[in-house]
């Protein structure tokens, strides 16, 4: 009897603290969901609400390809893949004979143009004697035929004359006679005259044709401004730049990627030799999710930092630009989202980040590694960085 009573009343002591204890713990888990509540609410403000990240992003540059502007046989290729060069260092020369072979030739062909234009000039004045004197001739065969009419005229009255008196007696057959041939012999003089006269005409109106499609050559112009003269100086300049071109220089700064050339290869206009990549020039391409852009502007300014170093190297860069489409919109297999069978993806957009360039100098980067990209979409925008990032020049590597 006196064990239950016991029991009982430890029951009824038990009971308070129980229930004390269930508030505790309904006190307790009120108060941690407020605070991961509260914790999460901060983070989404203070972080979520104003970056995106992502860890979709890889180097990249633009890319030089070398190719050569003339074809030839390489006589020389003084780097090898991963070599740094400066812009302007010989990368690759082409054996030059025929370029030097074709120079030659051009300043022969200036000479040979510049002479011909003298040429002309000299036969301009020639021509122009040439026509003052066609026009005495032609003056000259307007006189004859002017003596040849007379001549006939009077041929021609004296045969009258003759025939008239012959009937009468009075002048002999042989005086008709010689009559008759003087009048023949006036009418071929005559004749002559005239096909002299039109002769001289022809003459002086082909020289004046002469002279003028002479002319045509040498018209307001000298002979340093001729046009013959300045193809020949075009060709030669032509030439110049075909033998300049036989040393190919590297068109930017950068590191030798992609080497195809060897010493002995003929080479045509256009083939890829090599690649210079300009390292002092990575930039960021950031594939973001398409619901992650919302506030996402060119000019917000970005933190980056590469696999390759670790978090412990941050990169500073700003957004530059972002892309007219999404990777799936270019790619070689576009999505046909018109068919039944279609599944919404969320889709990734790329942006382009350009970073630092004293960050790159102090840590370098390559091509195509991975990075990880955070974009400050509360910021100030500033564009003005855009333009100051891609105008500093690195100073040149020895």
């Amino acid at each position: 009897m006196s064990s239950n009573t016991s029991h009982t009343e430890v029951a009824e002591f038990d009971a308070p603290r129980a229930q004390k204890s269930r508030k505790l713990g309904f006190v307790a888990l009120a108060a941690a969901i407020i605070f991961v509540g509260g914790g999460y609410a901060s983070y989404w403000y203070f972080v979520a609400s104003r970056y995106v990240s992502t860890d979709n992003a890889y180097t990249a540059a633009e890319i030089a390809e070398v190719t050569p502007a003339v074809g030839g046989i390489i006589a020389n290729v003084n780097v090898v893949d991963t070599q740094f060069v400066n812009e302007g260092d010989v990368l690759v020369k082409i054996e030059d004979t025929d370029a030097q072979i074709a120079l030659d030739q051009a300043r022969a062909d200036l000479a040979l143009a510049k002479r011909r234009v003298l040429s002309y000039q000299a036969n301009d004045e020639g021509l122009t004697a040439q026509v003052e004197a066609q026009k005495s001739n032609e003056t000259r065969a307007k006189a004859q035929l002017t003596a040849a009419k007379a001549d006939f005229q009077r041929a021609k009255i004296d045969l009258t004359r003759r025939e008239d008196l012959v009937r009468s007696g009075s002048v002999s057959g042989e005086e008709l006679t010689n009559a008759k041939t003087a009048f023949e012999r006036a009418e071929a003089n005559l004749n002559a005259a005239k096909a002299a006269l039109a002769q001289a005409r022809a003459n002086r109106l082909s020289t004046i044709g002469t002279q003028k499609a002479n002319a045509a050559l040498t018209d307001n112009t000298t002979v340093e401004n001729n046009p013959e003269v300045l193809l020949a100086k075009a060709r030669l300049k032509q030439a110049e730049i075909n033998l300049e071109r036989t040393v190919i220089r590297a068109p930017v700064s950068g590191v030798i990627a992609k080497r195809q050339v060897q010493v002995g290869r003929r080479v045509q206009v256009g083939m890829p030799l090599m690649t210079v990549v300009p390292v002092q020039n990575i930039y960021v391409d950031a594939n973001f999710k398409e619901v992650e852009l919302r506030d996402v502007k060119i000019g917000l300014p970005v933190t980056v930092t590469a696999d390759l170093y670790g978090d412990e190297v941050i990169y500073n860069g700003v957004v530059a630009g972002v892309s007219g489409g999404t990777g799936s919109a270019f790619s070689m297999i576009p999505a046909q989202n018109a068919t039944g069978n279609w599944i919404k993806v969320v889709q990734r957009l790329p942006v382009r980040i350009e970073l630092d360039p004293a960050d790159i100098s102090q840590h370098p980067l390559q091509v195509g590694l991975s990075m990880e990209v955070t974009i400050d979409t509360q910021s100030d925008v500033n564009k003005q960085t855009i333009a100051q990032y891609r105008a500093v020049k690195l100073p040149k590597q020895g």
